[in-house]
Parts: structure tokens; sequence; C-alpha cells
């Protein structure tokens, strides 16, 4: 039976890795600074820590001489509204550096056999995601680095040290850049959730012919993946021999104002979109309106040459399960 620890396991992504995994028949260990208070993953892991990973000492505790397999998932980060005001920049490279680095030393000590570091597409650079009809985020394109924010420094500063850890210590690494993932069981409101459950709160609370705020032009694209292809995606990428940086996301490209109208079709209302930039909405939110670049799309090219396999599910297919999800969400809270 192979061993694993999944760091960021009260997370979203690593909630349904968790549960991925006991399924594959793994022992799971997993740990994080709280309770996944979304899904009972404490009960389905065989052993739950809650730590801070930035602690030294919790990472000597989590990680072990027995693991076969260390997923890296850990990290402070959040949607827009939460990784492009600015406020948040050196909480955000201090603190997921810092658990990296643990992770990274301690697994290196122990002799664990091979580590997946979730990193983001938000590395790539800002001036190849100019046009939004043609962004390029090929992975041989992340050089000359520039990216839009202080989290994706971060994200591809980890990729660098893990890969350096590879090469100098001979720990094997699998990295991924992450485009978007979504899904039902993550967090859905308080300013650290991403575009899709945004949209989706928003189109559930919003009254019948009411309208949807949405920030920037809508004409900004990104693809986004449902979460069970990406844990999927991840374990294939872990068993394969290719150690990447290699892009995990959908190829279906989307306006935000197409996928309001998506949101907005699936709910059944009759509701309106409203876009929101500029002076307005510093008015209205005191910073600058936070919409990252103006296009996005993952290109899946080097993932199906190296493990051979591809993501597939439609758009659609995945937001009428979290929008399902979310929408009992907010009738809960309403009582």
């Amino acid at each position: 039976m192979k061993r694993a620890l999944v760091c960021g396991a009260g997370g979203f992504i690593g909630g349904h890795l968790v549960k991925y995994l006991k399924d594959l028949g793994y022992w799971v260990r997993g740990v994080d600074l709280k309770y996944n208070e979304f899904q009972p993953i404490h009960e389905h892991a065989d052993h739950f820590m809650v730590g801070d990973l930035r602690d030294p000492d919790i990472i000597r505790k989590a990680v072990s001489s027995d693991l076969d397999e260390i997923y890296q998932l850990a990290a402070d980060m959040g949607g827009a509204g939460f990784v492009f005001t600015g406020e948040n920049d050196a909480d955000i490279m201090h603190n997921s550096a810092l658990i990296n680095l643990n992770i990274a030393h301690e697994a290196v000590k122990k002799g664990v056999k091979k580590v997946f570091y979730s990193s983001s597409a938000c590395m790539y650079p800002e001036h190849n995601q100019l046009d939004p009809d043609n962004p390029n985020c090929v992975e041989d394109s992340a050089y000359p680095a520039n990216p839009d924010s202080e989290y994706g420094w971060e994200k591809l500063f980890s990729e660098r040290m893990f890969l350096s850890f590879m090469r100098n210590k001979g720990l094997e690494v699998r990295v991924a850049r992450y485009h978007n993932i979504f899904g039902p069981c993550g967090t859905w409101t308080g300013g650290r959730e991403k575009a899709p459950a945004a949209f989706c709160r928003k189109v559930a609370m919003a009254p019948a012919g009411g309208s949807v705020e949405i920030w920037g032009p809508g004409n900004q694209t990104r693809s986004f993946l449902y979460v069970d292809e990406c844990v999927e995606a991840t374990y294939r990428l872990m068993q394969s021999d290719f150690c990447g940086p290699v892009n995990i996301g959908s190829e279906e490209m989307i306006s935000m104002n197409d996928f309001a109208h998506m949101v907005i079709d699936i709910s059944g209302k009759d509701l309106s979109i409203y876009n929101i930039d500029g002076k307005e909405f510093e008015s209205k939110y005191g910073h600058r309106c936070p919409v990252g670049v103006n296009g996005r799309n993952s290109d899946n090219t080097l993932y199906k040459a190296n493990v051979g396999w591809c993501v597939s599910q439609p758009l659609i297919e995945g937001m009428e399960k979290t929008y399902a999800w979310i929408a009992q969400q907010v009738e809960k809270q309403n009582g």
C-alpha cells in the first residue's frame, strides 16, 4: 500500500485529492491549518493533522520517512479580490515560500521518494496575456518572466526551488501549473473565492429581474477546469516519468460576460449583468478593479505528449454541479 501526505488537505483541491487517493487504496495523511469546512476530510484520511506548515516542527511531524509521495498544495491564496489588490502581497510571498522551503528540506532529510508541487498559471508573463482572444500560456513562454502579481512571482520561485532540489539533492519532483480549478465543496464567499464560485453565489443570491455585478469590462477571458479532472490529472502526472512544469487546465476559453450568462442560464433566472470598472469600482470598493490579465487559457499539448491523457469535461457540466451546490449553501445561509 502506497503512503501519501497531502499538504493543504483542509482546502478545496487538497480535500478532493485525499478522497481520490483513498479510493485508489492509498494510506493518506492530511495536514492543514484547519479542518475542511465543507467535507469531513479528517474522517476520510487515515491521519489528519491540524498545524501550521510554516512551522518546521509541524513539518517534521507531518513528513515521515515511510511516505512514498507528498502532494504539496498548501498556500496562502484566493481569488482576484485577494491576490490582485496588492494588500496581501507580503503575506502571500512569505507564507507560501516558507511552506515550500520547509517541505522540500524535510522531504530530502526524510528520504521521501517523490513530491508534487502545485504551481499556477499566474506565473505566466503578463505581456503574453494582453490579447483576450489569443493568450500564450505554452510552458516555454514563462521566460522572460513577468507575472502580473506577487502570487505569480512566488509560484515561479517555488517551481525553480523544487526543481533545484531535484538537480542538487536528488528529490524527485513533479510540477504542475493549475489553471482556475473549480467545483463543489470550495470557498464560495468571504473574499477568497474564485470567479466560478463568485459568479454562482451572485446569481444564486440575486432576486428575479435583478442584475449580477461583473468586475471589469467582461471581455477578459479564462479557462476553468473541474476539480475531479484536476485531481486525476495531478495523479497521472505524479505516476509518470515527466517532471514538468506542465499545464493542468482546460482549453475551453470563455469571456467573463459569457461565463456570467452561462451561470444565469443554468440558474433559470431572469437576470442581467452589470460591468463595474475604473473610478466607479474604486469609489465603491476603495481599490482598483482586480481583473488580472486580459486573457488566459491552458495549452495542454505538452501534458498530452508526456502523460498520454487529457481532460475532456465541458465547462457547462462542471458549472451545473457547482451552481447546484453553491445555491444550496446560499439557501442554508438564508435559513
